[in-house]
């Protein structure tokens, strides 16, 4: 009998273990599907993104704002493949807040869309790249020393190490400050660029920590994020874990 009850109590632990290891898992870690490797559109019409599945980041407050802003429906997927991992973010919108025609700017001071990756964590370094509507990039390798960030330009930017990007435009002209319902991203950033923080080529059971963010400049400021963070989007310890397939 004893022998029984003590089988039966290690049955629930584990049955429990697995419901909150689970619950953790869903909140907090996002699986990575491999992909074979494909041209990025900006439409994310490419057969291979039908094995990925959408998740969706949504508002939270931004810097020194009371209340977060208004929300869109924002999705993303995301792939990788034995050369560099594939986004694909889909953003319904009105305006595009875009005014910037030149990669390298604040286009985070206009609509954009953001990926945080952090690969090795036992370095406080991370790349951060965003583009605009326009499909104007700003790719930066950032450390994070005690709070205080600092963006890096690649100084090596060539075929091998280059982010492949591209924009669409849903109901709308894909100018500056178009009246729009939505617009695209998709983009493939090289492991080669990462060079040097990734520490080897992520296969099965390979864990980074990571985000994702948009933010929109409508009649107010939207800010977006997988993870919520307390305001700043540099909060690296707050990233989620990616977990690649």
């Amino acid at each position: 009998m004893t022998q029984r009850i003590a089988v039966f109590l290690c049955f629930i632990v584990c049955a429990f273990s697995h419901y909150v290891s689970a619950a953790a898992y869903t909140d907090s870690s996002l699986v990575v599907k491999r992909t074979t490797d494909f041209k990025v559109n900006g439409e994310g019409t490419a057969a291979n993104w039908a094995a990925a599945k959408w998740f969706d980041i949504t508002v939270q407050k931004g810097p020194k704002q009371a209340a977060p802003g208004k929300q869109y429906p924002t999705k993303v997927k995301i792939m990788y493949s034995d050369k560099g991992i594939y986004f694909l973010f889909d953003c319904t919108d009105k305006k595009l807040t875009a005014t910037i025609l030149e990669d390298y700017g604040m286009l985070f001071k206009e609509d954009v869309v953001e990926v945080f990756l952090w690969p090795d964590t036992k370095v406080p370094i991370y790349l951060e790249y965003e583009v605009s509507p326009l499909n104007y990039e700003l790719p930066i390798l950032v450390p994070n020393i005690n709070g205080k960030a600092q963006g890096w330009k690649p100084w090596i930017y060539n075929e091998s190490t280059r982010v492949h990007h591209e924009t669409s435009v849903q109901g709308g002209q894909k100018k500056s400050m178009a009246s729009v319902e939505g617009w695209k991203a998709e983009f493939f950033i090289p492991f080669a660029l990462m060079n040097p923080i990734v520490p080897s080529i992520p296969k099965k059971g390979t864990k980074w920590r990571g985000n994702f963010y948009r933010i929109d400049y409508d009649s107010e400021t939207a800010y977006y994020s997988w993870q919520k963070t307390g305001g700043s989007f540099h909060e690296f310890q707050k990233f989620g874990t990616l977990i690649f397939e």
